[in-house]
């Protein structure tokens, strides 16, 4: 750097180190100083080709070098004497007596003031997909790397695939990718790195005015459109789905949904739930619950007679009647292995009911038999 440039940036520099006038000095006196991990904004009133000095009035002059200089310097490529920037304060006082600070870790510090503001708002973005993983998608907001989870895919996205296969999921997933999505973010962990963006809940004018036709309690026809491992969707009209959760599919117990429906075909459902744009579906609500007549039929120190239909980490679930089921613990037989030695799935076998709850659908069921 030449002398004469020198002089000039030293003259700027000493400038902003003159004696404050009055009014400064009460408002110096009003403000607390700068601290590390602070934001502080002020214009640029000199660089070179190593350091970049901005006023931070009242306090002093802020100064980026070294490995920040190098980290920023394709901003400071665009920056001019006069322009107004934010930085990170990383150290008050330097040996020159200057304020360290750090462009890189400021943009930082905003973009991620910025996504936890969105996050509160529910603002919307429309994003392009990067990539595809078996879990989701990855987007990329302001240059942070986010993810989609696959379940919060709109239905319209969401890969249907029969078996479940977890290689045919990430292929349908791959298919979104260069494609736009209206989304939105609900999550930002800042210490993390990780934001979390849904496709769910983006407002969607012409899916409102559909979903205005229809109310809580109506039952209404569709048409399966696909099944995945927590439920299944079903088409109400063009433009507009619902989802039949698992637990909504039968009073009785549901391993997979696959096992009941078929996509196309036709079936009577009742509208649950309508909220944030999603439409919660039943099946089971349109049969005869039978906790409700149970209660006439049995009660706690019964004798009788089940078919192990589950294995659990409790147990064994047994049925005595379709879609009354009770837990058989598994501390009845000292271990899973005794218990598997001695029930076995799809067999019938002797039990009393050791606690019975038709209210709340509950029962508990002791072996009867002969233990091995």
């Amino acid at each position: 750097m030449s002398a004469k440039k020198a002089a000039l940036i030293a003259a700027q520099v000493e400038d902003t180190l003159r004696e404050p006038t009055l009014m400064e000095g009460l408002a110096s006196r009003a403000q607390e100083p700068p601290k590390p991990g602070d934001i502080v904004e002020g214009p640029v009133i000199a660089l070179d080709r190593a350091r970049l000095y901005i006023d931070i009035a009242p306090w002093g002059t802020g100064v980026i070098f070294g490995r920040e200089y190098l980290n920023a310097r394709e901003v400071i490529k665009r920056t001019n004497v006069g322009d107004r920037i934010a930085a990170k304060v990383l150290e008050i006082n330097t040996k020159d007596g200057y304020i360290e600070l750090s462009l890189k870790e400021a943009r930082q510090a905003i973009l991620w003031a910025e996504a936890e503001e969105a996050v509160k708002n529910k603002t919307q973005f429309d994003l392009v997909v990067k990539e595809a993983n078996k879990g989701g998608l990855i987007l990329e907001w302001q240059g942070i790397a986010g993810f989609l989870p696959a379940s919060q895919l709109k239905p319209e996205h969401y890969p249907r695939v029969l078996d479940g296969d977890k290689d045919k999921i990430l292929d349908e997933l791959r298919k979104l990718v260069g494609e736009k999505l209206a989304v939105s973010l609900i999550g930002a962990a800042p210490k993390e790195g990780k934001l979390i963006f849904s496709e769910k809940g983006v407002d969607d004018k012409e899916k409102k005015e559909l979903i205005a036709s229809y109310q809580v309690g109506d039952v209404v026809s569709g048409e399966i459109t696909g099944m995945v491992d927590f439920g299944v969707f079903v088409k109400l009209e063009e433009g507009l789905e619902g989802l039949v959760h698992i637990s909504e599919i039968d009073w009785g117990l549901v391993d997979d949904p696959r096992h009941f429906f078929k996509v196309g075909e036709k079936v009577k459902v009742k509208i649950i739930d309508i909220k944030e744009g999603k439409v919660s579906l039943s099946v089971k609500q349109l049969k005869e619950n039978p906790w409700q007549t149970a209660g006439e039929k049995y009660k706690k120190g019964d004798k009788v007679e089940g078919v192990v239909i589950k294995f659990n980490k409790h147990g064994a679930l047994a049925s005595i009647e379709e879609g009354i089921a009770g837990l058989v613990h598994i501390s009845e037989f000292g271990s899973d292995e005794k218990l598997r030695g001695n029930l076995e799935l799809g067999k019938r076998y002797p039990f009393t009911i050791s606690l019975f709850d038709p209210k709340e659908m509950r029962m508990a069921l002791a072996f009867s038999g002969d233990k091995k």
